[in-house]
């Protein structure tokens, strides 16, 4: 029982070692990864190698794959190029098998030491605490490796009558031997939902001497194809690329297990030779003598790289094929886009990592910022619609319609502000860098802010809506004009600030936005004396007045709330609502 805890524990150092690793590395460079990202996928060639690099960098294919289905959300990726990095995140996670192979079959404890002794002393150094948090990590997955190799030692698999007779039970010559062990590769892959454990646990079994080679690499080919199902049954909830992107994973992974089972004895025996050739003529005497179960491990890692590379070099020509594949079988969902409440970008059940889902957060709220402004627009039309009191049904009608979807774009304002809300929450509960912190903080007080624009089209809306079902006089013509003249400063302000959070910030000049607000400010000043000056001359009744100003008055507070959303993205003071 204590050896058996030895073991579970072992492989939990070493996927919490891997995590923290992923983690930390991602801290340091998240937004240079998305950059990377962006700009290094031009071609199906240049995507296999920024995947394969990334991936190797944060050693998380999970991560890769995040990042590159956000960026096909936000419309910077194409789907094709998005498949081209994921089959790059394929080979550049074989690393970890490499990893693995080196800590089953050399003592590294002494490295993982001096990981923890200088992680230390970097995580109380605040300024290089993320580098501290990698290095912690890369001590605890060497700890796990070396932990690990020395409870296989204990538990002598190799001799272990119980555990032999399981394996010899199977016929090593039987192809249905290979396809339960891809089976369960796949089942054990999908239940402990980490590849690397399931990897560690085949290199254990071959090392020992208890698990034939062959059944060994099944189980690698059954944790290739597990690992895609779980991305799949998470991207269930997700919008229609991320599923597409999700399948074509899955999909290449099905045909690279495909014709290596048409070739599995012939290919394996192949990379045997390869690794026994470079252990005698590369690697020096300590590989040269190493035993042959240990050399095992060595074969599991040579194989998993070859597998990956040579399935993604068969089906990087197919890009095109594949593409056309995954979008014939998901088809977009048919909704409309006025009613639909669900957010577009934000996906509750794919599997993401903090830093990362910033980006998804920082979309919605541009989406969000957007929709603000279509409602906007809509209380011009509606103002519009309500200067003709015909009496007829049909302009009834075109009106209560319009005021209709103001009403549902104020129920999506506020539904969005509390799920954006809610999602960021989430995200800062995880350990997040500085840089990311302030950036959610930023988006709260967007969101906070969107909604109030969103308050005050709905104030403006039901404005008009009472003096148009009460019949009352039209405006005159003078005060159309200012209405007109007010709503369309209000709109230049929108539109200012959706060019903001749709480009960056380093290159927005914010004083077009103080100058909008500057003159908004200005013009209510002018039209409030000149409201009074009206009354008094009988030009309209007081009440006609009062609600001329209301409108007035909520395109002055929307200017307001858009200077408070420029001034939250852009980092500065914010200032109060007058």
């Amino acid at each position: 029982m204590l050896i058996f805890f030895k073991l579970l524990g072992s492989l939990a150092l070493l996927m919490f070692g891997m995590k923290s690793m992923s983690d930390a590395l991602q801290k340091m460079a998240g937004p240079q990864l998305r950059h990377v990202l962006g700009a290094m996928t031009t071609n199906r060639f240049t995507g296999l190698l920024t995947g394969t690099l990334v991936t190797v960098s944060v050693q998380s294919s999970t991560a890769t794959t995040v990042m590159t289905v956000s960026f096909v959300n936000a419309g910077l990726l194409t789907l094709a190029q998005a498949i081209s990095v994921i089959m790059g995140a394929n080979i550049g996670t074989t690393l970890t098998a490499w990893i693995m192979a080196l800590g089953s079959s050399f003592d590294i404890s002494i490295v993982s030491y001096i990981g923890f002794f200088l992680g230390i002393i970097l995580i109380y150094m605040k300024k290089h605490r993320y580098v501290g948090d990698f290095l912690f990590g890369l001590g605890l997955l060497l700890l796990g490796l070396t932990t690990l190799r020395l409870t296989g030692n204990e538990m002598d698999l190799g001799h272990n009558e119980s555990v032999l007779s399981f394996f010899q039970s199977f016929d090593p010559d039987s192809f249905w031997t290979t396809l339960v062990f891809l089976l369960l590769g796949g089942v054990l892959t999908f239940c402990v939902q980490s590849s690397a454990a399931v990897m560690a646990i085949t290199m254990l079994l071959c090392g020992s001497g208890a698990m034939p080679i062959y059944q060994g690499i099944a189980l690698v080919l059954g944790e290739n194809i597990g690992t895609t199902i779980t991305s799949n049954l998470a991207a269930l909830s997700a919008n229609t690329q991320a599923r597409r992107a999700a399948l074509a994973h899955l999909f290449f992974n099905i045909f690279g297990v495909l014709w290596i089972l048409i070739v599995f004895r012939w290919f394996i025996d192949g990379i045997i030779w390869v690794v026994d050739y470079a252990g005698n003529n590369f690697f020096g005497q300590d590989m040269a003598h190493m035993d042959e179960n240990t050399k095992l491990t060595f074969t599991l890692a040579a194989f998993h790289t070859g597998f990956n590379v040579i399935n993604a070099g068969i089906l990087i020509w197919f890009i095109p094929q594949i593409e056309k594949f995954v979008c014939w079988v998901i088809k977009p969902k048919k909704v409309d886009e006025e009613e639909d409440f669900k957010l577009h970008f934000i996906t509750a059940g794919f599997m993401k990592t903090p830093e990362l889902s910033v980006l998804e957060a920082q979309k919605e709220t541009q989406a969000f910022a957007e929709r603000m402004q279509k409602m906007f627009n809509m209380v011009k039309d509606l103002l519009n619609e309500s200067s003709s009191l015909t009496g007829k049904k049909q302009d009834d009608e075109k009106f209560n319609a319009i005021y209709s979807r103001i009403e549902k774009y104020e129920g999506i304002s506020d539904n969005m502000e509390l799920e954006i809300a809610k999602y960021l929450e989430q995200v800062s509960d995880a350990h997040l860098s500085d840089d990311t912190k302030s950036k959610i903080r930023a988006m709260l007080r967007e969101i906070s802010e969107l909604e109030s624009i969103g308050d005050a089209c709905y104030n403006m809306a039901r404005t008009i809506s009472r003096k148009y079902n009460a019949k009352q006089d039209h405006f005159n013509e003078g005060q159309y004009n200012h209405l007109h003249q007010m709503m369309g400063l209000a709109e230049n302000a929108l539109t200012q600030m959706n060019q903001l959070m749709g480009g960056r910030k380093e290159s927005y000049d914010v004083n077009r936005t103080f100058n909008i607000e500057n003159e908004i400010n200005n013009y209510r000043n002018q039209l409030k004396a000149q409201n009074i000056v009206d009354i008094n001359n009988h030009e309209y009744t007081y009440a006609e007045g009062t609600v001329y100003m209301d409108l007035i008055n909520e395109c002055e507070k929307l200017g307001d709330y858009v200077v408070n959303v420029v001034e939250a993205r852009m980092g500065t003071r914010q200032r109060n609502a007058t």
